[in-house]
């Protein structure tokens, strides 16, 4: 449960249901609460002011936090995981990171096979969609579930991704169909138009590892991203390689793969973070990051 449906800074908060109000009834006031749904303050009911507040729709539907408390609730949320369930936070990108996706007309003969084996398989599946009339394929990557089922034991995880809403949730309903490991936090194009930032993303960045394949739309962030190699499982149009896994009929492998190597990287910095139970507060993703990076380095 994050934040925002656990806490509330006011005196004495109390739990209400937040009607739809009509802005004839109700004028913006000075209300300094910290929360609000649809733009009414969740603690005194009144209008406020949305330049004044951050919306968090997709964790909780219509929820904003005033902006001068982003900070306080990052905090705490890091906090409270930390000391509560011993977890930290990863935001996990989609494409090329946990899969690839390709359109059904962009295949080549050598791939065309995989339109028939969509049905048997249970890494591959065909996107329909009604707003868009191009079929998609969907490949999962190799250990992607068991990266997933471990990284769970060790962090609250948000999927971060460059595509439209209904791509990620169709994604989501082939790795996390009873939402166990992201629930609602899924942030998009929607939200994020541009570069990827962790401001939108409710924890206080040294408790966050952020894995991409693509550091450049990263650019504030770089110290708390681990960068993967992509995923290209089938024939990209500018790839220079002479087959690709697709059409050799190949794949990346499970145990010496990419989400294996980084699951192991994962486990060393929540490790490392939590060697000193007494010392969280001073505890930082980044440094544990560029000491682990340092000290492969000198290894090899």
């Amino acid at each position: 449960m994050s934040i925002v449906e656990t806490l509330s800074f006011e005196p004495n908060p109390k739990r209400q249901k937040i009607e739809p109000v009509s802005t004839n009834s109700l004028s913006y006031s000075t209300c300094i609460h910290s929360f609000a749904r649809h733009g009414v303050c969740t603690a005194c009911n009144s209008l406020v002011d949305k330049r004044h507040f951050r919306s968090f729709h997709y964790l909780s539907d219509g929820t904003q936090i005033r902006h001068d408390s982003i900070a306080l609730a990052k905090r705490l949320t890091t906090k409270f995981s930390c000391m509560g369930e011993k977890k930290l936070h990863l935001v996990l990108d989609l494409d090329h990171t946990l899969v690839h996706t390709t359109s059904v007309p962009s295949l080549t003969e050598a791939e065309k096979y995989l339109i028939q084996e969509t049905g048997s398989r249970h890494d591959l599946w065909l996107l329909k969609s009604n707003e868009d009339p191009v079929e998609h394929l969907i490949k999962l990557r190799p250990f992607v579930h068991d990266f997933l089922r471990e990284a769970h034991k060790m962090f609250t995880m948000y999927v971060y991704t460059k595509g439209n809403r209904y791509y990620a949730e169709s994604v989501l309903e082939l790795i996390d169909p009873k939402r166990i490991y992201f629930r609602k936090r899924v942030i998009t194009r929607e939200e994020s138009p541009y570069m990827k930032t962790l401001d939108l993303v409710l924890a206080d960045e040294r408790g966050v590892v952020i894995v991409d394949d693509t550091s450049d739309v990263w650019p504030d962030h770089k110290s708390n991203l681990v960068e993967i190699s992509g995923y290209n499982y089938f024939r990209m149009s500018n790839s220079q390689c002479s087959r690709a896994y697709s059409e050799e009929r190949v794949d990346e492998s499970e145990c010496n793969g990419e989400l294996a190597n980084v699951l192991r990287l994962l486990k060393e910095v929540h490790c490392g973070f939590f060697r000193v139970k007494e010392e969280l507060e001073s505890q930082d993703v980044r440094l544990l990051l560029q000491e682990i990076e340092f000290n492969r380095g000198v290894l090899h």
